[in-house]
């Protein structure tokens, strides 16, 4: 008996073996007849083929966006089998295949073979239109069946959410094909299907637990990611910008690493695209959260978040770059100081808050840092610190500060350079020769300051010659040494290289060719120069040039079209003011500049109204630069009741008081020096003469050009008896020397 049960059951077995693999040839069978006719555009008939929302059901979506490009003939037999196995798979459950899901499966096969144009020609005989309403319908019932309400019927048959899954990932592979093939509007449209898809099925956001069993959110995640680069390849800058704000505002259901490249490949986009954006309309400006107001704002709040949340190195220097333009300074440095210690590297932390400071203005600040990094990188003084070194002894030579200290941390520069670059070279060369010239004037020896200006020379042409590309630094200070020799036909030279240089984007170069030709007497010329550089500067950036030009008709004894000039100028100033409004940083630091050039401006029209013997429009204007800046030692150099006024109406006691007001504000300033020297030789006296010596030898400690301190020394020794003829003359000779070539303006 128990051989026989036995035998029944091989029997059985055997049978069931038998019809399963009958099925299996059938299903196979099928399959193929059915991939066949979607190949070659044959329509099957509803016996054949019975059209169904339920279908085919894809089992494994583990492949990535980048997975999905496979090289063309690689692995082709495999690819064949798995989407055959695959739709088998669905065939034994639901026993039919949509035709719809089948042409999504076949244009995969085709995409994983390399097979572009075949892969799209299948995409497009789908029914976009016919499928999107029963998917927006499955996701909308498989959102509600995990709340665990209970369906909502309606007209439109849904399908499975697998089914839903292989005819977004047909969308999605539909818009990589015509990214390869360079259609990138139509590949945009296509993304965008998806994800409009998705949305108007779920208004509210995507749920947590949604694709718990299926791989729909990494299509949906692939597709987020994808549509701002498409829009961007199509040249639609607006569809970017909105592409990627949906992004980030509607729930997707992100991972953190997603969302963090979606927020920086956003910000580099604001920082570096050209385009502005409008201004975000959100809902949550209803509740009084911030709302960036352009693009560098927008950028800045999405850096700061990154910086909060990802270990990404590149994110401070993206964030450097953004707050440097709209001049949060200070900002950047507290940034930097709120890093972790492993996010940035000490040298490179002391090297950005110096350049902070140094954007801010603190200049000492930003030195003393420089100073402790050099002093303790690596216990070896200015160990391999080029660019520390170059931007401390760069601090020094224009602010004339720690001018000894400079030209150490040059010259330690350029003994470590070594051969590596010749510009950089070049520029820490150029460095030496300013601090040197710098360093030649509060020389009190005559020789010492010979050979010192010799050195500087040396360096600012060893600069010259090793630089590959003229570099407008180099040729500047170049030109404005020369300039200060009196070398005028070789600073005439430079000036023109300099303007050539920077292609007439800035005005410094204009200005500087303008005071050469006046100090070359060629007033003409030089105002012809003013002209130009006004015609192709804006309206608000006008105020330099349009004061040289004033001066420059001062020279030629036009004072009354010199009062013109200056009126332009403060008229265009009013209405700048006006329109600025509430500023950010950078434009309340022109604002700041402005007001400084505004109030030489005011003087300049004081000191004109009293040549003109003017003398109640020289007050006014007197009055409108004390409004501006009450502890300006210029303004109390041509005062009311003192300075120059006061000089021009035979009040020299009163105008020695202005001058020595002057001097408690600023003891440096030369003009208030002569002009005290000049009152005490004209009030006279047995002690006056030493005084009057010592000042007019102090001011030219500070200026050796200045023509008049020279002249009036020389009147000095004239008078004074125990001093011979011969000094007197050369004090006059320098002075007329002097004169025949000193610009309506220092050079420098």
């Amino acid at each position: 008996m128990l051989i026989s049960f036995c035998l029944v059951g091989s029997e059985s077995s055997m049978r069931a073996k038998s019809l399963i693999s009958k099925k299996k040839f059938s299903i196979r069978r099928e399959l193929r007849k059915m991939i066949k006719c979607v190949c070659s555009k044959e329509k099957l008939s509803v016996d054949e083929l019975n059209y169904s929302s339920e279908s085919l059901a894809t089992r494994d979506y583990s492949a990535t966006a980048s997975g999905y490009s496979s090289r063309p003939g690689e692995n082709d037999t495999k690819l064949d089998n798995s989407n055959i196995e695959e739709a088998e798979s669905s065939l034994r459950e639901s026993g039919y295949l949509n035709y719809e899901e089948a042409r999504a499966l076949l244009g995969r096969l085709e995409y994983q073979k390399g097979n572009i144009e075949a892969a799209l020609h299948v995409f497009e005989g789908i029914d976009i239109a016919a499928v999107i309403p029963k998917m927006k319908m499955s996701i909308s019932r498989k959102c509600e069946s995990n709340n665990k309400r209970s369906p909502q019927r309606d007209s439109v048959p849904s399908m499975s959410i697998h089914a839903v899954s292989l005819l977004l990932e047909a969308f999605f592979l539909k818009a990589k094909s015509l990214q390869t093939l360079g259609r990138f509007q139509e590949a945009a449209q296509s993304c965008k299907t998806i994800l409009d898809t998705v949305e108007s099925a779920l208004p509210e956001g995507w749920p947590e637990n949604f694709v718990s069993d299926c791989k729909l959110q990494e299509i949906v995640t692939n597709s987020v990611e994808l549509l701002p680069e498409l829009w961007n390849l199509a040249g639609s800058p607006q569809d970017v910008i909105l592409s990627f704000r949906k992004a980030l505002l509607y729930h997707w259901n992100l991972d953190t690493e997603s969302t963090a490249r979606i927020q920086k490949e956003f910000a580099l986009f604001l920082l570096y695209s050209g385009y502005e954006a409008d201004s975000p309309s959100l809902r949550s400006q209803l509740n009084g959260s911030f709302v960036p107001r352009n693009n560098i704002e927008e950028a800045v709040l999405l850096l700061l978040i990154l910086l909060r949340n990802s270990k990404d190195r590149s994110i401070i220097h993206h964030l450097s770059f953004a707050l440097s333009v709209c001049g949060e300074f200070m900002t950047l440095a507290q940034q930097v100081e709120e890093l972790l210690p492993e996010t940035m590297e000490r040298r490179e932390r002391y090297y950005t808050l110096a350049l902070c400071y140094c954007g801010k203005g603190e200049h000492i600040v930003a030195l003393d840092l420089l100073r402790n990094l050099l002093k303790n990188r690596e216990n070896s003084v200015y160990s391999d610190c080029i660019e520390e070194l170059l931007l401390a002894s760069k601090i020094c030579a224009d602010n004339k500060v720690c001018i000894e200290d400079g030209i150490k941390f040059s010259s330690k520069a350029i003994s470590q350079m070594h051969g590596k670059c010749n510009q950089i070279e070049a520029i820490a060369n150029c460095l030496l020769g300013v601090l040197l010239s710098a360093k030649s004037k509060s020389v009190t020896s005559e020789s010492e300051k010979v050979l010192i200006q010799s050195q500087a020379f040396s360096a600012l042409k060893a600069s010259e010659k090793l630089m590959k590309e003229n570099d407008p630094y180099i040729v500047l200070n170049l030109c404005l040494e020369y300039a200060e020799h009196r070398k005028l036909r070789i600073a005439y030279d430079h000036a023109k290289k300099l303007i050539k240089l920077e292609g007439g984007s800035s005005i410094s170069g204009y200005i500087l060719l303008a005071r050469i030709l006046s100090a070359q007497k060629k007033f003409v010329d030089a105002e012809i120069v003013i002209d130009a550089a006004l015609d192709q500067s804006g309206k608000w950036d006008q105020g330099e040039l349009l004061r040289t030009k004033a001066k420059i008709q001062i020279a030629q004894g036009r004072l009354k079209n010199a009062i013109e000039t200056y009126t332009f100028f403060l008229a265009i100033l009013q209405v700048h003011n006006k329109n600025l409004g509430t500023a950010n940083k950078v434009m309340k630091c022109k604002r700041n500049r402005d007001r400084r050039l505004e109030v030489e401006v005011w003087h300049d029209l004081a000191n004109v109204y009293t040549a003109l013997s003017r003398w109640h429009d020289a007050e006014i204007c007197l009055a409108k630069s004390q409004a501006i800046d009450p502890y300006s030692a210029s303004r109390l150099h041509s005062t009311v009741y003192a300075g120059l006024l006061n000089e021009a109406r035979g009040l020299h006691q009163e105008a020695l008081k202005s001058y020595k007001k002057a001097l408690d504000i600023e003891p440096n300033h030369v003009a208030s020096l002569i002009s005290t020297a000049c009152v005490l030789r004209k009030l006279g006296g047995q002690s006056s003469s030493l005084i009057v010596r010592s000042l007019l030898t102090d001011a030219l400690k500070l200026d050796t050009t200045n023509s008049s301190a020279w002249y009036n020394l020389g009147l000095l020794y004239k008078a004074d008896l125990g001093t011979s003829a011969l000094e007197a003359a050369e004090c006059f000779e320098t002075a007329v020397f002097l004169e025949e070539s000193s610009p309506i303006e220092p050079f420098r």
